[in-house]
């Protein structure tokens, strides 16, 4: 069974995490204990709230450089919702503060003049392109969403998927095996299980022995280890 690490810092429904992958066949565990993660074959970064906020339990937890070392040792990492926003350089949310720095770009307020925001409801998201995390999903599939905020990638390869409220906007992203998504998966029905299903093959295409050995890497991807 694909073991999963669903990093705790406080913020947002994990729960509801846990069990979607535990649906599709994934060990999930809820943690912040750097080494049941760095036993884990994949990492699952979620969250809901404000990334100030976010950013503050991540560092104190120093789960910025658990995730950093994580993908720098090949392990494939996802972010869901506000854990895809923290993947990125810097967020203009309430004053601004650094993110993890691990996806080049940044992330503003979703602009959607004359449409209610939050925006919160199923829309269709479209593919812009093939990845194994989108695997048997048609081109264009809805799910369910929740957000003030949207990613701006730096580039434009890196945008796995975009939806539209006001603007189109990117909702997916892949350079792997960073991996991440605006919407809520878990509450996603049937096409977000297939894609979390998804990133547990993912997961398990990557050798145990090889996640358990890969310990601290000597090097850190580019952008920042941590988030400050």
């Amino acid at each position: 069974m694909t073991s999963i690490a669903i990093l705790d810092y406080g913020m947002g429904n994990l729960r509801s995490v846990e069990k979607a992958l535990e649906r599709v066949g994934a060990e999930a565990r809820l943690t912040a204990d750097p080494e049941l993660a760095r036993a884990a074959e994949g990492v699952v970064l979620p969250g809901v709230g404000a990334l100030p906020a976010a950013m503050r339990r991540v560092r104190e937890l120093e789960l910025d450089a658990l995730v950093a070392e994580r993908l720098s040792a090949g392990v494939p990492v996802f972010g869901i919702c506000l854990g895809l926003q923290l993947l990125f350089e810097r967020s203009t949310e309430h004053g601004g503060d650094e993110g993890l720095g691990l996806m080049p770009g940044e992330v503003t307020e979703l602009d959607a003049p004359g449409l209610k925001v939050p925006h919160i409801g199923w829309e269709p998201v479209r593919w812009e392109r093939s990845s194994e995390l989108t695997e048997d999903l048609p081109k264009e599939t809805p799910f369910y969403f929740v957000h003030s905020f949207a990613v701006r990638p730096s580039a434009d390869a890196d945008v796995l998927g975009t939806a539209e409220w006001g603007e189109r906007f990117a909702c997916a992203i892949s350079r792997p095996p960073l991996y991440g998504v605006q919407f809520h998966p878990e509450k996603s029905g049937a096409a977000g299980l297939r894609l979390l299903a998804n990133f547990t093959r993912i997961c398990e295409t990557r050798p145990s022995d090889e996640v358990a050995e890969a310990g601290r890497p000597s090097r850190m991807p580019s952008g920042r280890a941590s988030g400050g």
